[in-house]
């Protein structure tokens, strides 16, 4: 097509209403930088998506045309893939925590210790679940995925191994502590891997397998130690934390790629010769021996000059938990990640309780007690996937409302999008029915009834207050694209130490207040605070653009002191 034929068409495409910004850019574009990974949306004025653009018959010379490249040049199988292996390493973090329960018995008589010494090991792993991820969640924002992941679980399998084999409360106490360590950053890290991989369009169905990975280790976590401490003995916890956790390791390092932004873009930009996996480094050994001596010079070139823009643009230095508290002190972070850590401290004092009630009501031993988790694992189970579509669903009904293009392909801008009542429009019944379910839950116990009534409101329990977690721990990502899993690891402190200070005293609040009004309590409090959540609705969106704005000029003045350096050093140079 001639130049003249192209002027027309551009004018003829202005008369009707749409802008021509640009020609596509090939899949070897520049990458879509880390700091604005939600901003290639640039459809105006229409309700429809991009594939209607391109497929419903339309002369191709008057379409808009798309100037951002694909927010993710990962095939959906390769995404389905990686997120499956995310998830099951945030399967693992739970687990270990909670497969510990049926060794506690065992461990206090092997190691002759009181059983207060034993629960500080329970006290001492929940607190660094709360750190541990400020510090691999930001590695993982900054260097990228995979090194954060493999060191992570190298330190985890260490862990594991040392505790199958020690035998003094000592090695005990700090093993636990290391265990912890090596394996709570995995949920942070999860949730960014999805953040890397999805646009908000579709962020709910991923971010839905990651969370049934997340709740179901604290729902089967006790059955398997359960079993396992019956039949086995307490170390052969350990020991099957060590074959999990090495079988997730060697495939994941072999086979799973970085998607970190910040490193390979949208997954166009290879990482570095020490970040590749096996079979990238095999492809590019083949196409260097498939193409000329020219063809190898110039993408050899390009391939450098694409990880010089990446790496000009970060900063690598010691990981910084500080950056988690910044996030914290977010008045729209703030508002989702004290609520979210209420429910949560609910759902994880009805878990913690659950040996001790279920001991005293029942008479059941330690196995007995681990099977009670199963309903627990269910709901939770069929919440993830279930939250994961209505979020999805729901997404496109609010962008259809108000007018707004997703696009699926290339991610959307949320500056102008009402991200927050996408997420929690859903939100009211469900934790609604949950928290009802709470307050039913703390009475069936306390007029000792029938098994099968407080087995029925854990599932809906699972179902509902995991259900209402899952969205809110998807808007946190949502709020903070820039930096998901520092964003998920700011959600993972502000629960886990809600989380410890809750099953500290909830022993105490069943004996003070005895199981109905302990559970009664708990349920009220989630709902007189309820409001946080409309709160968040109402002032969330103004509080969302004050920091993009704010974040924008600091990055443009990042830029701006980046580029006075290069100038200096050509400067020198010449």
């Amino acid at each position: 097509m001639t130049r003249d034929n192209s002027l027309g068409a551009a004018e003829k495409a202005e008369e009707i209403g749409a802008t021509v910004q640009g020609a596509v850019l090939p899949p070897s574009a520049d990458p879509i930088p880390a700091h604005s990974q939600e901003s290639s949306h640039s459809l105006t004025g229409t309700g429809t998506s991009l594939d209607e653009h391109e497929d419903g018959g339309r002369d191709l010379e008057l379409a808009p045309v798309i100037t951002a490249p694909m927010y993710s040049a990962f095939g959906t199988w390769k995404k389905r893939y990686i997120v499956i292996m995310v998830t099951w390493a945030a399967f693992l973090s739970p687990t270990s925590a909670n497969i510990y329960f049926p060794a506690l018995n065992p461990l206090q008589e092997d190691l002759n210790v009181s059983p207060k010494l034993i629960n500080l090991t329970l006290t001492s792993y929940m607190i660094f679940q709360g750190l541990s991820p400020t510090i691999f969640g930001d590695l993982a924002d900054m260097a990228g995925r995979r090194p954060a992941y493999i060191i992570s679980f190298v330190i985890y399998l260490g862990a594991n191994i040392g505790l199958a084999l020690q035998n003094s409360y000592a090695a005990l106490f700090i093993l636990r502590c290391v265990q912890s360590t090596g394996s709570s950053g995995a949920i942070a890290m999860g949730y960014g891997v999805v953040a890397d991989l999805s646009t908000s369009a579709e962020r709910g169905s991923y971010m839905g397998i990651v969370s049934a990975g997340t709740m179901l280790g604290p729902a089967i976590g006790p059955v398997i130690g359960g079993v396992l401490a019956q039949f086995l003995g307490w170390r052969a916890i350990f020991w099957f934390l060590v074959i999990v956790s090495a079988c997730f390791l060697v495939p994941f390092a072999l086979t799973v790629p970085e998607t970190g932004r910040n490193v390979v873009g949208n997954g166009s930009v290879p990482p570095q010769g020490w970040n590749m996996t096996l079979l990238e480094w095999w492809k590019l050994r083949k196409e260097a021996k498939s193409t000329d001596a020219l063809s190898r010079t110039v993408s050899s070139e390009g391939r450098r000059l694409q990880q010089a823009e990446l790496a000009r643009k970060r900063q690598l230095r010691w990981p910084n938990p500080l950056k988690t508290i910044h996030i914290i002190m977010e008045k729209d972070m703030a508002v989702v990640l004290i609520y979210n850590a209420l429910i949560y401290t609910a759902f994880y004092d009805i878990m913690a309780s659950i040996p001790e009630l279920f001991q005293e009501i029942y008479h059941f031993n330690d196995l007995q007690i681990g099977l009670c988790y199963i309903p627990f694992g269910c709901g939770c189970a069929i919440a993830s996937f279930l939250n994961g579509r209505m979020l999805d669903r729901n997404y496109k009904r609010v962008a259809r409302q108000i007018g707004f293009t997703i696009d699926r392909k290339r991610g959307d801008d949320l500056a102008n999008f009402p991200i927050e009542r996408a997420r929690l429009e859903i939100i009211w019944p469900i934790l609604t029915l949950g928290l009802i379910c709470v307050l039913c839950y703390g009475w069936v116990l306390e007029k000792n009834a029938h098994l099968a009534a407080p087995l029925i409101l854990q599932f809906f329990i699972g179902l509902c207050v995991n259900g209402a977690f899952n969205i809110l721990s998807t808007l946190v990502v949502d709020l903070y694209p820039q930096s998901p899993s520092t964003a998920t690891a700011a959600n993972n402190l502000v629960r886990c130490f809600f989380g410890a200070g809750g099953t500290a005293v909830i022993t105490i609040m069943i004996q003070k207040m005895g199981r109905g009004w302990c559970f009664t309590f708990i349920s009220l409090v989630c709902i007189v605070t309820m409001p946080m959540l409309w709160v968040e609705l109402k002032w969330g969106p103004g509080w969302r653009e004050e920091r993009r704005v704010r974040l924008a000029k600091i990055e443009e003045e990042k830029e701006r002191v980046v580029e006075r350096m290069e100038s200096s050093g050509r400067e020198e140079k010449a």
